[in-house]
């Protein structure tokens, strides 16, 4: 299992790898540090990883909350397992819907309010990860963020920034319960001012204690329910009853070398850093300069061509109208691969391939099992919407819907929406190999990308590969770079027709990521652990 990685590759850092036989990874310490208290209660790697999850939507909330939905690919020692908790819309929506609430002229339904609010599945991802895999009951799982919630936390560096930089966004801090709950002093928390959350313990209780039915059929929900109609919204009890989480197979694809990615299946995008490797190993890229204009080039160029194909067919499987195979057929994918000119950058369009601001966190233990785990509120607090009784903050996915009917993503009763958080997992000739993600929207399969291939390409380390420079693919040929991109890669870049733009999204910017790699035998090798250091988090384990 163990690769051979270069330990030292030069690129700044304030982190360093983490070697342990249990270990956690997030963006923030504390909420690896409850996983890890799991795994020291004689927890597993779910029960480490359920924690860390409700942590998170407390300490981050400007990337998360009670209100999130959830993705998480799970290792159990014999197989991989996906579960997909995302939310379905509420029933009442259709385009008409929309039309009739005044967004007839708009291409998706709103960004933020009651008209942005799917069912969220975070919580209902907790309950079916622990019921199905945990060791420790479920109300010990929630313990950590109940005393955190109580007695608040100082506001780290990061997150506070991300939190003033909502905090100036009228079209969210207008929402109802947003001001109440995350401006108490009528301003952003300062770095390292105490932050508490006292009616999300409530919540947390309540959750705790009947193992997520008071969220969707019990007290909560009728919070949720109650607070919508009153507001305009078409959320209803029922809605959040009918809901359930979806245990999933894993999509993947070959690469080189005996590795295998996997993914979720859509309605998630997570197909993208599929179809972006499949169309990459058409070409002999290792023996390129790894920080070069011609890797660097081939590798947007890949994740170019596989968006298109991503924007234009993916959605709520029920109505996409072709298999995710479809897409990761090999003759297809070279023929995509064709398009690609090495000196020149280019504009792609879908092709036809039918013939005939996101936490992420991941954990592992010394008796193997991997956990990789996606919850997300999505744009940098969601809708803006908060039932303050309860602290719920509720994302907006519905966002991630088109209002043109002749799409496949087109909003619907019950259905749900293009999607773009995706935990990621690779396989080494069917073993478990590393469990690991990027946060942040559309950077999130870039990020798999641009990363993977630092790994299995260039043999950099996971530290190595995290801390080194990223692009961001926008539209059309416009990209965003790092500041620590080596000037003549950009000018190269440039000269070959990629525009770079400034970067107008300082809450997703270029994606934070955490990865844990399996040395070898979990109980006698263990595993390395990186965490991202454009996050506040960190990489702890024992």
């Amino acid at each position: 299992m163990r690769h051979d990685f270069h330990w030292s590759t030069g690129y700044a850092s304030t982190r360093a790898p983490v070697f342990a036989r249990n270990i956690v990874a997030t963006s923030h310490p504390l909420a690896a540090q409850a996983g890890l208290r799991m795994l020291a209660a004689g927890g597993n790697a779910v029960d480490a990883a359920v924690a860390t999850a409700a942590v998170m939507t407390l300490v981050e909330p400007c990337s998360n909350g009670l209100g999130s939905d959830a993705f998480a690919i799970v290792w159990d020692g014999q197989r991989l397992q996906g579960l997909n908790a995302s939310g379905h819309a509420p029933a009442a929506w259709t385009p008409e819907y929309f039309r009739q609430k005044g967004t007839a002229d708009q291409k998706a339904p709103p960004a933020r309010g009651w008209g942005a609010v799917t069912v969220p599945g975070a919580v209902s991802a907790w309950a079916a990860l622990s019921e199905r895999f945990g060791q420790l009951p479920f109300a010990d799982l929630l313990a950590p963020a109940i005393e955190i919630a109580e007695r608040g936390y100082a506001v780290p560096v990061i997150v506070q920034q991300k939190w003033l930089l909502a905090s100036r966004v009228h079209e969210l801090v207008s929402q109802p319960g947003f001001a109440e709950t995350f401006l108490p002093r009528g301003r952003a928390p300062e770095v390292g001012e105490l932050f508490r959350l006292p009616a999300a313990a409530k919540a947390l209780r309540l959750i705790a204690e009947t193992k997520a039915e008071a969220f969707y059929r019990g007290e909560i929900a009728a919070a949720i329910a109650r607070q919508a109609q009153e507001q305009g919204g078409a959320m209803s009890e029922a809605d959040l009853a009918a809901y359930r989480p979806e245990w999933v197979d894993t999509i993947e694809i070959d690469y080189r070398h005996g590795y295998r990615l996997h993914e979720i299946p859509p309605n998630g995008q997570g197909i993208a850093a599929l179809m972006a490797l499949g169309i990459l190993r058409h070409f002999d890229i290792g023996g390129l300069d790894p920080d070069g204009v011609e890797s660097q080039h081939l590798q947007i160029e890949a994740m170019k061509l596989a968006f298109a194909d991503t924007y234009r067919y993916v959605s709520d499987p029920a109505s996409m109208g072709l298999r995710p195979a479809d897409l990761l057929d090999d003759t297809y994918l070279a023929e995509r691969a064709r398009l690609v000119d090495p000196k020149r950058a280019q504009d792609f369009q879908a092709g036809n391939p039918v013939k005939g601001g996101t936490i992420y966190l991941t954990a592992a233990d010394e008796r193997g099992m991997m956990v990789s785990f996606i919850q997300s509120n999505y744009m940098g607090f969601g809708s803006g919407v908060v039932v303050p009784e309860y602290g719920v903050s509720l994302q907006n996915r519905g966002h991630g819907f088109t209002l043109d009917e002749r799409h496949p993503n087109v909003v619907g009763p019950r259905k749900r929406p293009f999607h773009t958080i995706i935990p990621a997992f690779l396989m080494r000739d069917g073993e478990p190999q590393m469990s690991f993600g990027v946060m942040g929207g559309n950077m999130q399969p870039q990020g798999h990308l641009q990363t993977l291939v630092r790994m299995l390409d260039y043999h950099q380390s996971p530290q190595a590969a995290c801390d080194a420079p990223r692009w961001r693919f926008n539209r059309g040929r416009a990209l965003n770079a790092e500041r620590s991109m080596r000037p003549d890669t950009l000018a190269g870049l440039q000269a070959l027709g990629h525009q770079f733009e400034g970067l107008d999204d300082s809450y997703m910017d270029f994606g934070a990521g955490q990865f844990i790699w399996r040395q070898g035998d979990p109980a006698v090798e263990g595993y390395v652990a990186a965490s991202d250091p454009r996050r506040d988090g960190a990489a702890v384990g024992f």
